[in-house]
């Protein structure tokens, strides 16, 4: 896509936004049932940030890790046509496997030079059941990797909260622990609106703001005056 302005035609840069999801069968009922109703939910208020930041082509994908590890959405979907479809849950959790698949496509090509820093958002509520150390390492070889906007989010309490920071490999980026549904919408929200303008202008860092890879996310999300009471 092209956009018009004075004095010329400037070309967009895309930006890929990935999801990267444990369907593990730890997810199977409320989790899984919460993560669709999230990711669905939030997609009119990132089309809406798509539209604010005209110079940027939001490309949506997903990866799901359980059963089996694969691309629920391979193809980068622009932002404007995605829809979101129902994942179910059962399996292992092969996160390992998933940054396998991840790095794959974080190479040139089929990255392209011009491209933002990509956003990377994984989810899980477990611990990975593969080699993970190794695979995240393969995967901090691609230097698309290492610019991205990585953010780790965990249902419940149970999950493993060391492998979310070392995927996000930031000390002043901690993971977002979501403990029900309401939390969950919350984070998932703000990961695929806030941050993703923050990555669709990367010029406007500010002094205090916490960054990742190199770009400023601002303030996270605070859940303080959401429902405690309601656990998974």
């Amino acid at each position: 896509m092209e956009t018009k302005r004075p004095g010329g035609v400037l070309s967009n840069r895309p930006l890929h936004f990935i999801w990267i999801l444990d369907v593990s069968g730890s997810m199977e009922g409320d989790k899984i049932q919460s993560l669709n109703y999230a990711i669905r939910n939030s997609i009119p208020a990132m089309k809406s940030v798509a539209d604010e930041n005209p110079n940027a082509e939001v490309l949506v994908r997903c990866i799901t890790f359980g059963n089996e590890v694969k691309w629920h959405i391979r193809t980068a979907v622009n932002v404007a046509d995605f829809e979101w479809k129902d994942i179910q849950a059962g399996g292992m959790t092969p996160m390992g496997k998933a940054m396998n698949l991840l790095a794959d496509q974080l190479k040139i090509p089929p990255m392209t030079d011009r491209a933002l820093p990509p956003v990377l958002v994984l989810i899980t509520d477990g611990q990975p059941t593969d080699d993970f150390a190794t695979a995240y390492q393969n995967l901090m070889q691609e230097s698309w990797a290492k610019k991205a906007v990585r953010l780790g989010i965990a249902m419940g309490e149970d999950a493993d909260t060391a492998v979310i920071e070392k995927f996000i490999g930031n000390k002043e980026i901690k993971p977002l622990v979501a403990n029900n549904s309401e939390q969950l919408v919350n984070f998932i929200k703000w990961a695929s609106t806030a941050v993703v303008q923050a990555a669709s202008s990367p010029a406007s860092q500010l002094k205090d703001e916490k960054v990742t890879g190199n770009v400023p996310i601002g303030t996270m999300p605070d859940v303080s005056d959401l429902n405690q009471d309601v656990v998974w």
